[in-house]
C-alpha cells in the first residue's frame, strides 16, 4: 500500500514539525483562554499562580501549570468542569469503575466530528478500508470504547456490526456468518473467541478475519503473539481514555514500532511519577496529556496515571506525529481488569457493608493460561470477621463475591489468608499486587 492508501489525514498527520508545533500554539492558546473564561476549577488555578493566559508564547510555557488529577474531576461531578453550556453538549459518556464520583465527559457536535476522524486514522493506519466488516465487542454505554469506535468505523464508510460484550458463541457465529474482517475487542476476549471456536470445531483460517485490534487492558507481546497464532490475524493496539477522550488518542501503523499519538489534537509530556519533572524522550515516565481542541471538556495536563515513553523519531510509515511506547503499568493504585479501572479502595465499603468490619485485604491480578485476567481478593482472617463453621464462611464469601461482581463488574476471587501474610504497613504491604507481564506492545 502506498501511502496516501494508508494515512487517513495526510495533511496532519504527516505535517513538519515546525508547522505542527505552531498549530498546537495556536489551539493551546484557544484552549487556555476557553478553561479561563468558562470553567472555575482552571480560573481558580491560574489565579492562584498568577498565570494569564494571553501571555502564552511558548509550548514549553504549558509545564508551569499544575497538573489535573482525577480526584479533581471527581470533584467537579456532574458538569463543573464542562466548558459549554449543557444545551451545546451532544453526548456525554463517563469513566468507569470508581467508588468516587466518576468523570462525567461531555462532547459538542464538533468534538465528535473530531473523535470520528481521530479512530477514522487509527483504522486506516492498520489497513480498514470501506471494503471491511469491523465487529465491535466493547460494551455500549457509557464506556468511550464501543462507541468511539463505532462513529470512526462508520466514517472510513466500512460496514460496522455492533455485536457488544458476551455470548461468545454468538460472536462467533457473527464472525463466520457476516464475515467480519476485523475484531475489535479486549486481547483477553480474542483468546477467549479463540477457545470457543475450537470448541465448536470451526478452523480460524476459514473465517475472512484478517486483523484485530485491541485495547482495554493491559498486554504484551507474548499475549499479542498467543493471539495471531490462533486466530491466525494481525494485532494492532490502540491508546485512549475516557476523561480525554475515548478511542483515537494514540494507534500503531502497519509497521507497529509505537503508537502515533495524534499531537494535533493533543500535547503529551511524559514526566517523573515522583517529582512531576518533564523527563526527555525515550524515558519511561507517567503520560501527561493536554486537549487542543476539545470544546466540551478540555483538560489541562491531564495526569493519565499511564508509563510509556516519547519517540520522536520518524516512522517509516511516513507519518511525522510522535510515538508512544505500548502502555508499561501504571504509576498509581488503579488496577486494570477485563477493561474495568479498579481502584483499591473500593473493596473497603463492600467489605463493611457485608461483614460490618473492614479487614486488612489485598488485589491479586493474575493472567491464566488462557490469558484471561483473573481479580483475586485476599482477606486478612480474624475472629470477629469469620466464623468456625465453615457452612458460614462460604456464605459469607459468596455474598462478598457477588457484591464485589455486581459493584465493580468483575467476578473476583475470594481467599482468606492470616493477616500476617498481608501485612498492615501501607508502605510495605502493597494493596496491589499485579503478576502480569507488563511488556510493551508496539516498542
Amino acid at each position: 500500500m502506498g501511502i496516501a492508501m494508508t494515512i487517513w489525514d495526510q495533511s496532519r498527520e504527516c505535517m513538519s514539525r515546525d508547522q505542527l508545533e505552531q498549530l498546537q500554539l495556536e489551539r493551546l492558546q484557544a484552549t487556555l483562554n476557553r478553561v479561563y473564561r468558562n470553567v472555575s476549577f482552571y480560573k481558580k488555578t491560574f489565579d492562584r499562580i498568577g498565570f494569564d493566559p494571553e501571555d502564552i508564547d511558548d509550548l514549553g510555557a504549558l509545564s508551569v501549570l499544575p497538573f489535573t488529577s482525577r480526584k479533581d474531576l471527581a470533584a467537579a461531578y456532574p458538569y463543573e468542569m464542562f466548558a459549554v453550556p449543557l444545551r451545546e453538549v451532544v453526548r456525554i459518556h463517563a469513566s468507569s469503575g470508581t467508588l468516587e464520583n466518576p468523570s462525567i465527559v461531555g462532547y459538542t457536535a464538533n468534538d465528535v466530528r473530531h473523535w470520528q476522524d481521530l479512530v477514522a486514522r487509527l483504522l486506516t493506519a492498520v489497513g480498514v478500508t470501506r471494503d471491511d466488516v469491523v465487529q465491535v465487542a466493547f460494551n455500549y454505554g457509557l464506556f468511550t470504547g464501543a462507541f468511539g469506535l463505532h462513529y470512526g468505523i462508520e466514517r472510513i464508510g466500512a460496514s460496522v456490526v455492533p455485536a457488544s460484550v458476551g455470548n461468545t458463541r454468538r460472536q462467533v457465529s457473527i464472525l463466520k456468518d457476516y464475515r467480519t474482517t476485523t475484531l475489535v475487542c479486549t486481547p483477553g476476549y480474542a483468546l477467549r473467541i479463540a477457545q470457543v471456536l475450537e470448541r465448536m470445531g470451526i478452523d480460524p483460517k476459514t473465517l475472512a478475519l484478517k486483523r484485530g485490534i485491541f485495547g482495554g487492558e493491559p498486554w504484551d507481546e507474548q499475549m499479542r503473539t498467543a493471539v495471531e497464532q490462533q486466530l491466525y490475524i494481525r494485532v494492532y493496539d490502540n491508546y485512549g481514555l475516557s476523561e480525554v477522550m475515548g478511542p483515537g488518542v494514540a494507534g500503531e501503523c502497519l509497521n507497529r514500532q509505537g503508537l502515533h499519538l495524534a499531537e494535533d489534537h493533543f500535547i503529551a509530556e511524559i514526566v517523573d511519577p515522583v517529582t512531576g519533572q518533564i523527563l526527555p524522550d525515550g524515558s519511561t515516565g507517567e503520560l501527561v496529556l493536554t486537549t487542543i481542541t476539545k470544546e466540551a471538556f478540555p483538560v489541562i495536563r491531564f495526569r493519565t496515571g499511564d508509563l510509556t515513553s516519547l519517540d520522536r523519531t520518524a516512522c517509516p510509515c511516513g507519518r511525522t506525529l510522535a510515538r508512544i511506547a505500548g502502555i508499561a503499568g501504571r504509576c498509581d493504585d488503579i488496577v486494570i481488569v477485563k477493561g474495568v479501572n479498579i481502584h483499591p479502595v473500593e473493596v473497603g465499603p463492600i467489605l463493611r457493608e457485608v461483614t460490618g468490619t473492614e479487614p486488612a485485604y489485598q488485589l491479586v491480578v493474575d493472567r491464566d493460561d488462557a490469558y484471561q485476567d483473573r481479580l483475586g481478593i485476599r482477606i486478612a482472617v480474624s475472629e470477629a470477621l469469620f466464623f468456625d463453621k465453615m457452612e458460614k464462611q462460604r456464605v459469607m464469601v459468596d455474598r462478598l463475591r457477588k457484591k464485589i461482581r455486581d459493584t465493580l463488574g468483575v467476578t473476583p476471587d475470594i481467599y482468606l489468608v492470616e493477616a500476617a501474610s498481608i501485612g498492615t504497613d501501607s508502605e510495605t504491604a502493597p494493596r496491589v499486587v499485579d503478576k502480569r507481564t507488563r511488556g510493551k506492545p508496539g516498542a
